[in-house]
């Protein structure tokens, strides 16, 4: 029997401008719901949930919540002004949570929230909300983009807390592996109205197929005007997705190519990059070394970057990913060895602040300098027509730049840097504040451009999708160079930490046995010993299931797979919990 809803809206609708923004709308959110909420940037995903939380006023529509409900929102983007420091604003709030729990949160996230709030990093402000949001015990938490600015450790730990959490979630996010992980169920926003499945994220794009397909069916047998739409359908959507089936086979292939063009680390003697626009090497480190101050995070690195080559760069925050990339870039020099550039590097570069547009401009003003015509990559093109391949209304280029949500603005800066002529495309953290269709998008660009792409991001599953090399940097000043995406690298790093527990447990001499303890019986024993290495099995099972999971086209070409994998990821990680509470109690009875 299903449970009772702890909060409903019935026949939603909200105004804005001249015209609803959505109606009609009925959401059920139950008490142990797990909800991604999916939907084009400008389709009000952030409006609904202020409205969720009863932040913003509908227009129509009756809101009931359960009595005793505590509802919490994680803010894309919180207002420190007022605050001293970061703890203020986590403890200073009316309802805010007591400052021993927040503290315990910040202890477990890492961050110091003695900092000035007014100086505190993207990351650190993100950390302090969590803390807040955390902390507050609450029934529904409502998260909005929760990983942006969060490095790959601290996207782990939410992830570990929401699996355990006993309430329910909303979740805006980019972020597709969070969601694949995370959701049980998909809030779909489109074109005014709202769709629900109760299938997590990993059936979603099997979903909008098959919905836009059954669309574009019955628009075929209608009049002209809903052919039109047909045809969006169709090339927009549809026609898309295909083709980044096709682009990620390429993927693969170059794969393959650059596994088979690396030998252990450090193994190869690098030759000298000639200054010709048709050199295969565009750029060379050999034995790079990089410190600052006592604290080395570049050690005795090499590495030749071919012509086409995608590369990300991953690590935790601080781990010396933006130094590697100066370095990469010509930017900052090294302490010891060389980076050589092609002469003719050209680069195009987009970094996580967001080169700022005037809110005043007009896209026209953005993009063309106030003309019709724009020249991309040496092509000249219509303004309208070049709106449209960046998934703009054509009729949007009068509208000013103040208008745009976030992601929107994003957009047009991908338009504005993409019709440049370069030859290196520098992108740090570029899917911050992107829908998914967005992410696409920049995904098809990436793989159609024609140079060399140096991506800084903690996106798991766009790194999977766009990349043929991963630099892991550990913060030792160590890097790692996989040929693959991100999984890849998690894979390698996941064997090297097993590999290093067995050798320490074999050199490790046996400790002496204390006197007058009761032995463990027979069985305890032998679980004591067997567990870790089937901890480290369910931990080998739960990535190479979730890999399995990735591939977008699974729920549509096997949706019995598909459900097998998700059974058996939730089962992996209910024994791997269940193994390591059993050897954590055993080992308190070993150590007495």
């Amino acid at each position: 029997m299903a449970l009772a809803p702890i909060l409903s809206w019935e026949g939603l609708g909200l105004i804005q401008g001249n015209g609803w923004l959505f109606q009609d709308l009925d959401i059920n959110i139950g008490p142990r719901d797990r909800l991604a909420l999916i939907g084009r940037n400008g389709a009000g995903k952030t409006t609904l949930l202020k409205l969720i939380a009863g932040t913003v006023d509908a227009d129509k529509g009756t809101r009931s919540v359960q009595p005793g409900t505590r509802v919490v929102t994680l803010e894309q983007d919180p207002f420190f002004t007022g605050y001293d420091t970061l703890l203020d604003f986590a403890i200073h709030e009316p309802g805010a949570p007591p400052r021993h729990e927040v503290e315990s949160i910040a202890d477990q996230l890492g961050i110091d929230l003695s900092r000035d709030a007014s100086s505190a990093s993207g990351g650190e402000r993100r950390r302090a909300a969590l803390c807040r949001a955390l902390a507050s015990e609450p029934d529904l938490l409502l998260l909005d983009e929760p990983t942006n600015h969060l490095d790959l450790a601290a996207i782990d730990w939410l992830e570990s807390w929401l699996q355990r959490y006993n309430g329910a979630f909303v979740v805006i996010s980019h972020d597709r592996t969070f969601l694949t992980r995370l959701t049980n169920a998909t809030l779909w926003l489109d074109r005014g109205g709202m769709r629900r499945k109760d299938i997590g994220f990993g059936g979603y794009e099997a979903w909008e197929n098959e919905v836009y397909a059954e669309e574009e069916r019955a628009a075929q047998k209608l009049d002209a005007k809903l052919k039109i739409e047909a045809h969006w359908l169709e090339r927009g959507v549809t026609a898309r997705r295909k083709r980044n089936q096709g682009r990620l086979a390429k993927l693969w292939e170059m794969r393959a190519e650059r596994a088979s063009m690396m030998g252990p680390q450090g193994s190869a003697k690098l030759a000298v990059v000639a200054d010709d626009s048709k050199t295969k090497s565009v750029i060379v480190a050999e034995h790079v070394t990089k410190r600052f101050g006592d604290r080395t995070v570049i050690k005795d690195f090499n590495l030749r970057i071919q012509r086409g080559d995608r590369i990300g760069l991953v690590g935790a925050n601080g781990s010396g990913k933006t130094t590697l990339l100066k370095i990469l870039t010509g930017e900052m020099q090294p302490d010891e060895g060389q980076i050589k550039l092609a002469a003719t590097l050209d680069a195009t570069v987009i970094d996580q602040q967001r080169s700022r547009m005037s809110p005043e401009l007009r896209i026209r003003d953005v993009l063309a300098e106030g003309g019709d015509w724009i020249d991309v990559v040496g092509v000249r093109k219509h303004i309208q027509g070049y709106l449209k391949d960046f998934l703009f209304d054509p009729n949007l280029v009068e509208a000013k730049v103040g208008t745009l949500s976030g992601g929107e603005r994003s957009r047009l800066l991908f338009a504005r840097e993409f019709a440049k002529t370069s030859n290196l495309l520098v992108l740090d953290e570029p899917t911050n504040d992107l829908d998914l269709e967005t992410l696409d998008l920049l995904q098809e660009v990436i793989a159609d451009y024609q140079g060399t792409v140096l991506i800084v991001s903690h996106d798991r599953d766009f790194l999977d999708r766009t990349v043929n090399v991963t630099l892991g940097l550990d913060g030792s000043g160590h890097i790692d160079v996989i040929a693959g995406g991100y999984a890849d690298w998690e894979a390698k790093r996941r064997e090297r930490t097993a590999g290093s527990a067995k050798k320490k447990a074999e050199a490790a001499p046996p400790p002496p046995m204390p006197a007058k303890k009761a032995k463990l019986s027979y069985k305890d024993q032998r679980d004591y010993e067997l567990l870790p290495k089937r901890i480290e099995e369910l931990e080998a099972a739960i990535v190479r299931d979730e890999k399995a999971l990735s591939d977008p086209a699974l729920y549509t070409r096997d949706p019995a797979k598909f459900a097998a994998l998700t059974g058996a990821i939730a089962k992996s990680r209910a024994d791997k919990d269940a193994a390591e509470e059993r050897w954590l109690e055993l080992a308190e009875q070993v150590e007495g």
